[in-house]
């Protein structure tokens, strides 16, 4: 593991961005349509990697189960505007048409309105009935005030998702969120994260969570390097985690944790290579943002950007660029990267001759810096 000299009293390690690596062929290629983008968390199966980032400027009830449709999984923001309005449809307009010099105001007055525990209720089912997996996501802070009403509502998935989570939280002000004794008395699979090194990966492994999310989470849409100086670049982030997947197995006796990749996944490149240094599944925002279906109306934002007292995150402008089919299968508008992102993470397993996920994960990859 090579350091580098920052200065006299500080040394770093170096790391890499999705940009700064690269995916090497091997000797054999293969048909694309001999390659399998299936993959299982716990009993539930996907044809295709993708988990929709729960964030309002993606999803709402009606994307995701077009993406549950589709073969991934769609997760709901349940502290959002579904879960604060029966239809948040003003809000939505209202953010889209702020200025960049109210639009934090904005934000925050669309945000303002009390989470009401009957549209949890009612937005979990609605995924329920309409045949697709089920899954939410609250933050650390609001996963005890709401858990129950989340469970009761019959989730399949459960996402605990935030900037920085630790199984260690410490606060002298209030009762911390218990990770191991709640995720163990739940009977559903829990996916939590963000972390970014190996050591906040296996402590979160040690919890019983199924998935481990890696990195910030809102990438395109985060602040947050700015705003408190945080930042791992996500592929020695995911490849450090990966390694932490890998000697959990070896302490758990065989237990496997999945790795999702969560945030920095703004084109189909981005989803390849964070696969190859080893992610198996890819938690995307804004690439979804960009489809005409989604509630975000071409602008992309994170629960960051609407703290009360620290906003961590903006509103961007992604575009509309096409449907959300089209986006996910095809046929692809630009060379890009922002249109049929599984037939290029297809084409580049068939490139590289991998058949499926797990294979790719053991593709050689090239620092470009």
């Amino acid at each position: 593991m090579s350091e580098i000299e920052i200065g006299r009293n500080k040394r770093g390690r170096r790391s890499y961005s999705f940009d700064d690596v690269a995916v090497v062929p091997s000797r054999r290629t293969r048909d694309p349509e001999d390659v399998s983008t299936a993959w299982q968390v716990d009993a539930y199966r996907f044809e295709i990697p993708i988990f929709a980032a729960p964030m309002d400027s993606v999803m709402s009830p009606a994307t995701a189960i077009a993406l549950g449709r589709a073969g991934g999984l769609g997760v709901l923001d349940l502290e959002g505007l579904w879960t604060r309005y029966e239809d948040p449809t003003a809000q939505f307009e209202a953010i889209a048409d702020a200025d960049e010099d109210s639009v934090v105001e904005t934000l925050r007055q669309a945000y303002s309105a009390p989470i009401q525990p009957e549209l949890i209720t009612a937005r979990i089912r609605e995924l329920r009935e309409a045949g697709v997996t089920a899954a939410g996501a609250l933050s650390p802070q609001r996963t005890q005030e709401h858990y129950r009403t989340v469970i009761d509502a019959g989730v399949d998935i459960f996402v605990i998702r935030g900037t920085t989570v630790s199984a260690e939280h410490v606060s002298s002000g209030r009762e911390p969120l218990n990770l191991k004794r709640f995720i163990y008395e739940l009977d559903v699979p829990v996916i939590v994260g963000g972390c970014a090194t190996y050591t906040a990966a296996l402590h979160l492994m040690r919890t019983g969570a199924a998935g481990v999310l890696v990195g910030f989470g809102g990438g395109a849409a985060q602040t947050t390097r700015e705003t408190l100086g945080i930042s791992v670049p996500l592929a020695t982030a995911v490849a450090d985690v990966a390694a932490a997947r890998r000697d959990y197995m070896d302490e758990s006796g065989g237990r496997y944790v999945h790795v999702i990749a969560d945030g920095g996944l703004g084109r189909s490149g981005d989803l390849v290579k964070a696969i190859a240094c080893g992610a198996d599944g890819l938690m995307v925002g804004a690439a979804l943002a960009r489809a005409a279906e989604a509630p975000g109306r071409g602008y992309h934002w994170g629960s960051e950007a609407h703290h009360p007292t620290l906003p961590r995150g903006h509103r961007v402008q992604v575009g509309t660029v096409a449907p959300l089919e089209q986006i996910l299968f095809g046929p692809g508008l630009a060379a890009d990267g922002t249109t049929n992102l599984i037939g290029a993470l297809r084409h580049a397993m068939a490139t590289t001759g991998y058949t499926d996920l797990k294979e790719l994960q053991r593709i050689e990859v090239v620092t470009t810096v």
